[in-house]
């Protein structure tokens, strides 16, 4: 039963009427400086840690809980003779209840320019301690560390006499240790970053010691292949408009596979949101590899322009808007077999539509502009880390290099192939115009065999390819990639450059009297 509570924390949000609760059902309120302000503020009877352990706080507030009257209270086995015979011995009360937050480490490290001294004075010490104790014996001790856990558990105390299950202390518990293990680990990522100089800005963008933390979203059915197990985590600092922010309105659970491709459609079509002139943006994508792109006056011009690149590679793909689906593109989409299609939002017309199609999963995410910290990838007995691939090429960035300078339409039309080269896999071959692609050739070993691939499929698709631009998410190596691209109808190329024979391709480039623009930015994606 509880009969003593000690709070302290940081995010004071919901701690006056949690602790107005405790008190209502008869609970002692232990607490340390501001918290305990505010509770006396809020005419809350509070017994300040200070009275408690007969020792002033000191050090700057430094010490003021790390006290064999706090950790005593919470670490005694109450089913232990000897451990409450001590407590009697000593005059040390138990504490059964702790509410706590820790000192805003992350908070303060994101700052802009923090001092290497404001960091280390919010590296909390007696919080970490007491959670520890608390979460350790949590048979005896219900541990809070976040005010969305305050309702939960006072509503199980009030049906049972301000009483709380194992179970509950139990979950409450794991919790504490993956916060704190998080918090441990931050602090060890911003030190082992740190120049000589133990400057702010001297910070590596790679720690020595580098912490990841996650949260366990789901475990799947199996993985990408049946005979291997899954489990979908998300990152316990939600990014901005990143596809683990998802509502799902209907559908079953997603797999993995819908899950990889799902964001390689959501991180495609998020590109377009402040590049398409305020168009509706379309992206159809088959194993992890855009198969259509468009951009159009709304969403159902977007979905048809899109669909026509590859209408069979579109069966059982994942779609995704960066506006809302309306009912028109909803119709036309429920004609077909989709997994999976993600937009900001739905329209009721459109979710009456898919409500006929239980099967189709329908995902909201926000749309945003931020991206994860590092782009991670396992290899045996290690793990590659880089920055994300960020980078959106703007025009007045891209070179000029043919003698041939490209039309307005043409440079529209570069730019479009360009944003959709960055999302299809290596090596990368993109015809596209109008706002549309119209031939993606991806993933082949040879840049030639990605290009002849492009061709083939505008060619299956009924597409003409005459006076489309491409563009080669690599710089072409030699002259024969271009020549075919060309003879297959491009009038504009863009490509990073960077090759020893960019002199040789651009005099290929003038031979054709092609245009031809430099990017100087590589797109690999492997």
């Amino acid at each position: 039963m509880i009969r003593s509570a000690l709070l302290s924390v940081s995010d004071k949000n919901g701690i006056v009427p949690f602790a107005k609760a405790l008190h209502e059902q008869g609970i002692k309120l232990i607490s340390t400086g501001g918290t305990a302000k505010l509770l006396a503020e809020n005419h809350l009877p509070v017994v300040e840690v200070a009275s408690l352990t007969k020792f002033p706080e000191m050090l700057d507030g430094r010490v003021k809980t790390l006290h064999p009257m706090v950790h005593g209270g919470l670490l005694a086995r109450r089913d232990f003779p000897e451990h409450m015979a001590a407590l009697k011995e000593h005059g040390i009360d138990t504490i059964d209840m702790l509410v706590i937050n820790l000192y805003p480490f992350n908070e303060t490290v994101a700052r802009e320019n923090c001092s290497f001294e404001d960091v280390i004075e919010n590296i909390d010490i007696g919080g970490p301690a007491m959670l520890r104790a608390a979460a350790k014996n949590h048979q005896d001790v219900t541990v809070l560390i976040s005010p969305d856990d305050y309702a939960p558990v006072l509503a199980e105390m009030t049906a049972n006499y301000n009483t709380v299950s194992y179970q509950t202390n139990l979950g409450l518990a794991k919790k504490v240790f993956a916060h704190t293990a998080q918090y441990d680990g931050a602090i060890a990522n911003y030190l082992s970053s740190l120049g000589n100089k133990l400057e702010h800005k001297t910070r590596s963008a790679f720690p020595e010691m580098l912490h990841l933390a996650f949260e366990k979203v789901q475990e799947m059915r199996y993985g990408e292949n049946p005979h291997q197990s899954a489990a979908f985590y998300k990152d316990i600092h939600p990014v901005t408009g990143a596809l683990a922010n998802y509502k799902q309105l209907q559908g079953k659970d997603l797999s993995y596979n819908n899950i990889a491709d799902a964001d390689s459609a959501w991180e495609c079509v998020k590109s377009f949101s402040h590049h398409s002139g305020g168009a509706a943006a379309c992206v159809i994508i088959k194993h992890a590899n855009p198969c259509g792109v468009a951009v159009g006056a709304n969403p159902l011009e977007a979905y048809q322009k899109a669909f026509k690149t590859d209408p069979s590679s579109a069966f059982g793909g994942i779609i995704a808007f960066n506006v809302a689906c309306d009912g028109p593109a909803a119709e036309a989409i429920s004609k077909q077999f989709v997994e999976v299609l993600i937009a900001p939002s739905f329209s009721a017309e459109a979710k009456i539509i898919f409500a006929a199609k239980q099967n189709v999963r329908l995902l909201e995410i926000p749309l945003g502009t931020a991206f994860n910290t590092f782009d991670l990838k396992r290899v045996g007995g290690g793990l590659l880390v880089q920055s994300p691939d960020a980078k959106n090429v703007l025009e007045n960035e891209m070179r000029v290099v043919s003698q041939r300078l490209p039309t307005p339409r043409e440079m529209n039309d570069m730019m479009f192939a360009w944003r959709v080269a960055k999302f299809v896999k290596s090596n990368a071959i993109v015809y596209c115009a109008d706002g549309m692609t119209l031939g993606i050739g991806a993933g082949q070993m040879s840049r030639v065999d990605s290009a002849r691939m492009a061709s083939i499929k505008a060619e299956n698709a009924g597409l003409s390819l005459k006076g489309s631009a491409v563009a080669s998410d690599a710089f072409f190596p030699f002259r024969d990639g271009l020549d075919l691209v060309v003879n297959g109808g491009a009038s504009c190329a863009v490509q990073p450059g960077g090759s020893m024979r960019d002199d040789e391709i651009i005099a290929a480039a003038n031979e054709h009297g092609i245009a031809m623009v430099f990017t100087g930015t590589r797109h690999f994606r492997h």
